[in-house]
């Protein structure tokens, strides 16, 4: 059986692993034919994800950084924490520099048999390979403009830049921490003992002083050198059709959300997780590879995916209605309920397992 993924990007590298993982033919469509590495952008994946990517896609082990713990802090009061999760015994995610996931991904498909990589799909290819099941991870081509553009979605009118700071060794530096300033959200995502990547989400498209601001909140870190900062606007958005026919729209196309959470990429591996049984349970069972594997796929997914992103951009409204109103009112009582062992545990199983139901 052969099937096609249009995009390269590393959901779509991270999931055509997945299907020669299980003896399926892929072929990779891209309009670029060289993808330039983008050594700034950071990764946190959660714990069943990581399980998840080892066995059935690629061991990345090597590559990690873990965390067990994540503080939460509010400018609003004075920079105070107000919520603390996880366990300093227990790995809770775990951080990896894009370009290094992107290139194991890459080096380990092309030397695989069952894989081709492709440039300039078009209706011909299309009409002429006759492919079982369609990956469609691209949001320009031909396909996205036909048949997955109706889209519920946000703009937030804001930049998020990103980064990543050297500073001293600290061999304990497995503590996430994100600060809701007045201005956004400002994370610090520890990537090893000598580095901690930066992801400031600007409100109104501030132009800021990014080195300026990392040194104002940063209390933990003795820094020695800060990285050139990329930025990029910020949107969600949710599809409201997954598929057509034998056409199934992935990864960023079916969801985007605020980083604040740092949960896009692991949406989409809980995708491709969601694939992986329903095609293993076809392939176990003798039964034909159709297009039913993408119905059972959107009935499953797309209401989960539609409660998490929404999840997502409520945590956000509720701390910037709070900067709106100038009222700390909403920090304390969070606060007060994350002292609560099973506030705790429900932040710790949604940020690992997303919307289980």
């Amino acid at each position: 059986m052969k099937v096609c993924i249009l995009g390269s990007g590393l959901t779509s590298l991270s999931l055509a692993k997945t299907l020669v993982h299980l003896g399926i033919q892929v072929d990779i469509f891209s309009k670029q034919k060289k993808k330039e590495l983008n050594k700034i952008q950071t990764l946190g994946i959660s714990k069943s994800n990581i399980e998840f990517f080892n066995k059935n896609i690629l061991n990345i082990n090597k590559q990690l950084w873990d965390i067990s713990e994540i503080e939460i802090f509010s400018e609003i009061l004075n920079n105070e924490k107000i919520l603390k999760f996880g366990n300093k015994n227990h790995q809770l995610f775990s951080t990896i520099k894009n370009y290094e996931l992107y290139k194991n991904l890459f080096i380990q498909l092309t030397k695989n048999k069952l894989v081709k990589f492709k440039n300039n799909f078009s209706y011909q290819n299309f009409k002429k390979n006759n492919y079982k099941l369609i990956f469609n991870c691209e949001y320009n081509n031909f396909i996205s403009k036909k048949f997955f553009y109706k889209k519920l979605g946000k703009n937030y009118n804001s930049l998020a830049y990103t980064t990543i700071i050297k500073h001293k060794k600290i061999l304990e530096n497995f503590t996430a921490s994100q600060i809701f300033t007045k201005i956004g959200p400002l994370a610090f995502l520890p990537l090893s003992a000598t580095e901690t990547s930066i992801v400031y989400s600007v409100k109104d498209k501030k132009k800021i002083d990014l080195n300026t601001l990392i040194k104002k909140y940063n209390t933990k870190y003795e820094i020695q050198g800060i990285e050139n900062s990329i930025s990029f606007e910020l949107k969600s958005s949710n599809l409201r059709f997954y598929r057509y026919k034998n056409i199934l729209a992935f990864g960023d196309l079916l969801h985007r959300l605020h980083p604040l959470a740092g949960q896009g990429f692991n949406m989409s591996v809980r995708d491709i997780k969601e694939i992986h049984e329903l095609i293993k349970f076809k392939i176990d069972n003798g039964l034909d590879l159709d297009e039913s594997i993408l119905s059972d796929f959107e009935n499953v997914m797309r209401h989960k995916n539609f409660l998490f992103s929404n999840g997502v951009d409520f945590i956000y409204e509720i701390f910037n209605f709070e900067n709106k109103i100038d009222n700390n009112i909403l920090s304390r009582s969070i606060k007060f309920f994350g002292n609560n062992k099973i506030v705790n545990k429900f932040f710790t199983k949604y940020a690992d397992n997303g919307i289980v139901i």
